[in-house]
């Protein structure tokens, strides 16, 4: 019977040439619309993770109260009795001490006068440590725009642009004046060895990296640190593990109550992730829904319309004695024979204009110019299993709905209306 319909199907493509057409282009877009809104939601994880969240973050109590302020004078003290515990009872888990700042690097002249001077967001980290991954988790290699990374103490990178408005050279000292944990002011002078293009506009218009045992010295943060971050293997968040870290977190760190007791906060918890995370999930049902809704109604008047001109070709077939139920059933069985090789087109489609975004990217900087938060300027889309199969629900789906609704004619004409319709 399958073969005896594909056959039909092949020799009269006027019955299903238009229907397949419109099934491929709703399922490729649907896969698009998955995959890119995967993607988008992974480059957002990925990106505040990297740079501020952690997949898990510990702060003080203080600290985190009032986190966007940069309070050092609330930061956690002996972080390496603190990060050494961390690796001993989550050991799947990466630790990394930070300290963000904020100050002005000033430019000296010839003469040791400010030539330029700007404002700038700063970043403490293990720059120089033979065991961190920092470097590979920013991805500074690929950064990197001129000069070379840190290998020394005294020596730091800033972002492009800032090195650009500041007229700062590769090798040309820098003065980072800002306020030290004790609330002084802290004075210090670095190398500036390279500059970096992050990807991300916030931090491209005035970041500087630092190793974070220099800007320890320089802000008199002996042992300290703003933040703990803990990361996950291969920077893949994990919801539900991060969750019960957090809880075993709180049963192992009593709350002491006062503002430097230790606290952790999953990624979802922190910067509105978890609404952002969660609104992306309903996004996706959605354009699900809404395609299979879009796509059902328009075969449902392709069927509609074929139906009127197969109207006499029901008559005979009735007339010879063939039942109402097994014509309806052979167009159901149409219906998924079109939908079948429409969704594997649309998939294969689909699959093709997500990995070209995936590879190349969509370059939104214009958009976002000027935001504060941690937006990337590249979103990509993400090819996943799941891909290569989700077309098969609005395809399979969308075009058995029309033809069920469009085929409940047949039972509402008798078949001497059907066959005159062969006039």
């Amino acid at each position: 019977m399958t073969l005896f319909l594909l056959k039909g199907l092949l020799r009269d493509r006027n019955r299903s040439l238009f229907p397949l057409l419109i099934v491929a282009a709703g399922v490729a877009i649907n896969v698009f619309a998955y995959c890119f809104l995967l993607g988008v939601s992974d480059e957002i994880v990925r990106t505040n993770a990297m740079l501020d969240t952690g997949h898990v973050k510990i702060m003080t109590r203080g600290y985190a109260s009032i986190s966007g302020q940069l309070p050092n004078d609330l930061a956690l003290l002996n972080v390496g009795a603190l990060v050494g515990r961390l690796r001993s009872l989550y050991p799947d888990l990466e630790w990394a001490a930070r300290i963000k700042f904020g100050g002005l690097l000033d430019i000296p002249d010839e003469q040791g006068e400010t030539r330029a001077q700007g404002p700038v967001f700063g970043l403490g980290l293990d720059l120089l440590g033979p065991a961190s991954h920092e470097r590979g988790r920013l991805n500074l290699e690929k950064g990197l725009m001129k000069g070379r990374l840190p290998q020394s103490p005294g020596e730091i990178l800033v972002s492009e642009k800032l090195a650009s408005h500041l007229g700062v050279r590769i090798g040309e000292m820098a003065t980072l004046i800002s306020s030290t944990a004790n609330g002084a002011m802290a004075v210090q002078n670095f190398t500036v060895v390279g500059t970096l293009q992050f990807g991300i506009g916030a931090m491209d218009r005035g970041a500087m990296l630092v190793d974070i045992a220099d800007i320890r010295y320089a802000l008199d943060m002996a042992d300290s640190a703003g933040e703990v971050l803990g990361y996950f293997p291969h920077m893949i968040y994990d919801e539900a593990a991060a969750d019960r870290i957090a809880l075993s977190f709180k049963e192992t760190f009593r709350d002491g109550g006062d503002d430097f007791s230790p606290v952790m906060l999953t990624l979802k918890e922190q910067s509105g992730l978890g609404q952002i995370l969660d609104m992306g999930k309903t996004y996706v049902v959605i354009v699900l829904f809404g395609l299979i809704l879009v796509m059902s109604i328009v075969l449902w008047n392709t069927g509609l319309m074929s139906g009127l001109r197969r109207y006499g070709e029901m008559g005979v077939r009735l007339a010879m004695g063939e039942s109402k139920g097994h014509v309806y059933r052979s167009l159901l069985h149409e219906s998924v024979l079109i939908g079948a090789a429409g969704t594997v087109v649309g998939t294969l489609l689909g699959t093709v204009a997500s990995y070209y975004f995936q590879e190349k990217g969509l370059d939104i900087s214009g958009i976002v110019k000027g935001a504060t938060m941690l937006w990337p300027n590249v979103y990509r889309a993400r090819v996943t299993p799941a891909a290569f199969y989700l077309g098969f629900i609005p395809g399979l789906l969308a075009t058995l709905m029309g033809t069920a609704v469009s085929g409940i004619g047949i039972f509402r004409r008798q078949t001497s209306q059907l066959f005159k319709e062969l006039e």
